[in-house]
């Protein structure tokens, strides 16, 4: 009975835990949000020196934790799909969602395993309270060369602020890849792109991330 009483009151504490967790997100600033994610993340990168080596399930695991939660995948392939979306079937969109979102997580691992000094410097939030879609400007300040410009954009939702673009260096991610979809849709459809897609995350997943630049 005492054990039983225990594992009560943990899983009480557990939910109050997360229910707190979560109504903090719903009601974080934009701003706020991207802010702590990138302290957050930058932060642990620096002082994990597997991370540093590039070793590929940490890096992995720090993105799936950190990032992912925070990002509205959906969206993001909605957006670089264009039309082609309206017209995949929940199968393809869910298929293609999961590609999209594999091929991110390399690409935000990749850049992860670089990290060595770099600050991250950000600029005043121009949006009103009522805005349901924001940008969020910044940019990277790093040792050598000039600092990378790097924005965000996201949206509203009901579990709180999501990221559902990225501006790098002038070029936001989506449109990058709406070409690039496009492109291949035309050439072999929806399905010919979930299979692109799919070979190149299996060639990303059989190598190793770029080593650290000295």
């Amino acid at each position: 009975m005492k054990l039983i009483k225990q594992l009560i009151a943990l899983a009480t504490v557990a939910i109050a835990t997360t229910a707190t967790a979560t109504a903090a997100a719903q009601s974080e600033a934009p701003d706020v949000l991207v802010k702590r994610i990138s302290a957050d993340v930058i932060d642990t990168a620096k002082a994990d020196k597997d991370i540093q080596a590039g070793n590929h399930k940490k890096v992995m695991d720090l993105v799936e934790s950190k990032i992912l939660p925070h990002v509205d995948f959906q969206r993001m392939t909605q957006l670089a799909a264009g039309r082609a979306w309206r017209d995949a079937t929940p199968e393809q969109q869910k298929q293609l969602s999961n590609e999209f979102r594999t091929l991110l997580i390399f690409t935000y691992s990749g850049a992860l395993s670089q990290i060595k000094n770099e600050t991250v410097e950000f600029k005043p939030l121009r949006a009103a309270p009522e805005d349901k879609e924001v940008e969020v400007r910044s940019q990277v300040n790093v040792a050598r060369g000039e600092p990378v410009t790097l924005n965000y954009r996201l949206a509203q939702s009901p579990t709180g602020w999501k990221i559902f673009d990225i501006n790098v260096l002038g070029a936001w991610l989506v449109e990058t890849y709406k070409g690039t979809f496009a492109s291949e849709i035309n050439k072999s459809g929806i399905d010919g792109l979930i299979k692109t897609l799919a070979e190149r995350n299996k060639k990303l997943a059989s190598k190793p991330l770029a080593k650290p630049i000295k």
